[in-house]
């Protein structure tokens, strides 16, 4: 892309980010509306509606942003994400010429020597791939994902763009500095090229199949691995329907309910024990077999999680699910960024009340990740910046929740969660006690106890002698001292200033030979001196002195 084209798409972006700015998105946040209210629908018209389809009309980068905010109640208000939630992915496909082109490229061989069979007309076209089903010279049938041609170079460049604006917006704008808008970017593109590399979404095909050996109920199609490149992924084909399909008869004959109880469990698992969350299993993504089994796919945005803030996501919710409010507070506090206006006292009551009334309630009115949804949008709302990965665990909830019940209405979906993690619980106990564990700290214990004599006895010797030092390195290269000398010099140049103003007046009044513009020339001369120096300071304290950053303050690691 040119200067002059990123510039023009540059522009189009921010012309995009105006208009909605001006219509409520990204500028507030409306906590007396109801929110994320499960059963009210978006309206068929108005400016969500336009949202999602100015959007759309962005191009792929665009769309994939749009099902992001989908999780991100603190940034987008309730009628936005209602509307995000069901945004389609689906576009027109690229001629089947550029399809054979990307295959033989990617694998280094002919399409018809490859493949027994591959039919033209894909399964599904999305903004950043189309799927087409094919036969292996084995008689294997088999999905065949390939990616659009240019779409990789085209979601850089608008990366490039929106973290350039998003740069700005963190600077300039009061909402940028609470959430910082160029992590998110920074973080969604991470995401976002990940999924574009085939490969990565191959092995984590393999990885979530081993996690979930121990659920025959789930079932993950397996690439094949000669046969997948960067934007090439062949796996095994999947048929079956669609959980949102189900026909009255196969509820009639079928039992779905282990389906559904199957599929919460393996990813609570995946999320807790992994440390991994699939980003989007949304019912598009999950087909039940003929063999009643429910299979996964799409699994290109996984999302891992460092294993602290695992364990805080685990007793977060693991309390939230147990009606202990404060303790989810708590929780939360520890695991976000305390902004200069934290409310706490707020924090903790408003969330205490969200969770009372989902434990007096329990599913019926309200489920786990909507509740972890409003927790997010409580704490942006009282200056506290929670991690990605919370909004990400609430939306994933909802997802899983929204599967859950279309296989079978009358699960307790809340009744699953609150067991499993109790599971989930003693398991990670039961790891902390370990041989292994143990031997690791019985090692630190045993190094601490052999080296504790020598060094108390150093410490008592230089208490003894009266040599006992502490030292405080940095503080020559810090900017307590770099704003010292700022001062320092601002004054001894203002008291330069003042004397050459002074002297200057005082010599106007002695007779000179030398004259300049009627008065006396040194005198004149060291007046705009001052006057000059004088002007310099003010224009140095005007431009050069900034405000001190906001003071944020994260939660002990």
């Amino acid at each position: 892309m040119t200067d002059s084209s990123g510039l023009a798409r540059t522009a189009q972006i921010l012309h995009f980010l105006v208009k909605y700015r001006s219509a409520g998105v990204f500028t507030g946040l409306d906590l007396d509306a109801s929110l994320l209210d499960a059963d009210s629908e978006p309206a068929a018209e108005g400016k969500p509606v336009e949202f999602a389809r100015d959007l759309e009309a962005l191009g792929p980068t665009f769309i994939k942003i749009g099902q992001a905010l989908s999780t991100r109640p603190d940034m987008v208000p309730a009628p936005y994400l209602a509307v995000l939630e069901h945004m389609q992915d689906e576009v027109d496909p690229v001629p089947f010429d550029q399809v054979r082109e990307v295959v033989e490229s990617q694998l280094g061989v002919r399409l018809n020597r490859a493949f027994a069979s591959f039919d033209e007309v894909p399964l599904g076209s999305a903004s950043l791939a189309q799927v087409h089903r094919a036969t292996l010279r084995d008689g294997m049938d088999v999905a065949v994902k390939v990616q659009r041609p240019g779409i990789a170079e085209q979601v850089r460049q608008d990366l490039d763009a929106l973290a350039r604006l998003a740069g700005h917006a963190d600077r300039m704008t009061e909402m940028g500095k609470r959430l910082r808008f160029s992590d998110w970017v920074h973080e969604f593109g991470k995401a976002l090229i990940a999924e574009l590399d085939y490969r990565a979404e191959a092995e984590n095909l393999e990885r979530f199949a081993d996690h979930l050996q121990k659920y025959p109920e789930l079932f993950v199609p397996q690439p094949v691995w000669d046969f997948t490149a960067t934007r090439v992924l062949t796996m095994q084909l999947v048929a079956g329907t669609k959980v949102t399909e189900l026909s009255g008869l196969q509820r009639t004959e079928q039992d779905f309910s282990k389906l559904a109880s199957a599929l919460m469990r393996g990813y609570l698992d995946q999320m807790f024990i992994h440390g991994e969350i699939h980003a989007d299993p949304h019912p598009g993504n999950l087909l039940v077999t003929q063999d009643c089994r429910l299979a996964l796919f799409d699994l290109g945005m996984v999302a891992h999680v460092p294993p602290k803030q695992r364990e805080r996501m685990l007793k977060l919710l693991f309390a939230a699910v147990d009606g202990r409010g404060e303790e989810v507070a708590n929780e939360a506090i520890a695991m976000g960024t305390r902004l200069e206006d934290f409310d706490e006292e707020r924090f903790t009551r408003d969330v205490g009340q969200m969770v009372a009334r989902y434990a007096a309630h329990g599913s019926q009115s309200q489920s786990e990740g909507r509740l972890m949804l409003e927790i997010v949008r409580q704490a942006t709302a009282c200056d506290l910046r929670t991690p990605a990965e919370l909004s990400l665990l609430g939306k994933t909830l909802l997802n899983l929740e929204q599967v859950a019940q279309a296989l079978d209405p009358a699960l307790d979906v809340k009744r699953i969660v609150e067991r499993h993690l109790e599971y989930v619980m003693s398991q990670r106990l039961k790891k902390a006690l370990s041989p292994s564990n143990l031997a690791s700290e019985l090692i630190e214990v045993q190094a601490l106890l052999r080296e504790s004599p020598r060094k108390l006895s150093d410490i008592l010797s230089l208490l003894a002698e009266n040599k006992l030092q502490v030292r405080m390195t940095g503080l020559e290269d810090s900017h307590l001292t770099e704003n010292l000398q700022k001062i320092a010099n601002r004054i001894a140049a203002g008291l330069v200033t003042a004397a050459l103003i002074v002297a200057s007046s005082m010599m106007m009044r002695i007779e000179s030979k030398h004259q300049l513009l009627g008065y006396p020339a040194v005198a004149l001369v060291l007046f705009l001196v001052g006057a000059g120096l004088g002007i310099a300071i003010v224009l140095s304290a005007l431009l050069g002195d900034h405000k001190a950053k906001p003071h944020e303050e994260r939660g002990p690691r």
